[in-house]
């Protein structure tokens, strides 16, 4: 699969939910099926797998393998199918890396070790020996809101110096900060808060990987394009549009509400996995409004 430097892994990724039957098992063709509407009718480039989204602290290593070939089999001929692998420890992290690449994935995502709260020594050690591990280009993931520690600007600058780490999901909410990482790295930045991709493109980032986007992922294509393409009017009307499900999505945990939309739809979700719940009747009735109000009915 070709790949270019400025896109590494296309201009729209979506962080997948994990479907599960009615028994909490893994729902392997509901994967297969969801990930084939998320590529040919909302319109990714690439998905991501094993997410926070797609509930990776529940699932066992076995069921991450397991959904990551499913996936890969389903959508890996016609988008990329990047693995979220990070965890608190470098060497889990290492292990789940390297089953990845041998399921087929095309490239990896890598949360900031979370909990342990790592010094940026810390963090500089471990995205490299994760890198180091695999042939796999990386997107590093900065989300100090649930990680408690963010990675600093210096950090990345040296980060960037190593070959396969090629890309930031950005959930950081410091456009200062982040300007000055796309000033001098070559690091392709993708939001991480689907509310901020227009300011993030407008610094220079390259798209999103979104929630919202299992709904909003046809329009949230043409958002970006047309930012990319010059018509920055255009980008803002749909940004506006757009927003009442960018923001309500999150409204709770955002699995938890994809969930429900993918039920709602016919799409495979099924339920969550304790310690998430799953949507009451009151946040399903708000979300619908929400889909109203971004002109995406649910």
């Amino acid at each position: 699969m070709t790949r270019d430097s400025r896109r590494p892994f296309g201009r729209l990724l979506t962080a997948m939910v994990t479907p599960f039957r009615a028994d909490g098992s893994l729902d392997v063709d509901g994967a297969a099926r969801l990930a084939a509407y998320l590529v040919d009718e909302q319109h990714n480039d690439a998905l991501v797998i094993n997410g926070t989204t797609g509930e990776s602290p529940t699932t066992s290593d076995a069921e991450k393998e397991t959904i990551l070939r499913a996936v890969v089999e389903a959508v890996g001929d016609r988008a990329q199918v990047v693995a979220g692998v990070g965890t608190f420890s470098t060497h889990h992290t290492v292990e789940l890396a390297r089953s990845a690449e041998k399921a087929g994935a095309h490239g990896l995502l890598v949360v900031t070790p979370y909990y342990n709260k790592p010094p940026q020594a810390g963090l500089l050690a471990h995205f490299r020996t994760v890198a180091d591990a695999t042939g796999l280009p990386m997107m590093l993931y900065d989300i100090p809101g649930r990680s408690g520690v963010p990675i600093a600007t210096d950090t990345f600058l040296r980060l960037a110096e190593h070959d396969r780490i090629v890309a930031v999901k950005d959930a950081k909410g410091d456009l200062t900060a982040s300007s000055w990482v796309l000033r001098d790295t070559d690091l392709a930045y993708y939001s991480g808060d689907d509310a901020l991709t227009l300011p993030l493109l407008s610094i220079g980032a390259t798209g999103l990987v979104g929630t919202s986007t299992h709904l909003t992922g046809a329009v949230a294509t043409r958002l970006i394009s047309a930012y990319h393409d010059g018509d920055t009017a255009e980008a803002v009307r749909l940004h506006r549009q757009l927003l009442p499900l960018f923001t309500g999505i999150f409204r709770t945990q955002g699995a938890i509400l994809v969930k429900a939309a993918m039920n709602a739809k016919g799409l495979p979700a099924g339920p969550m996995r304790p310690p998430l719940v799953d949507a009451t009747e009151a946040e399903l009735a708000q979300l619908r409004a929400d889909c109203d109000a971004a002109g995406l009915p649910l």
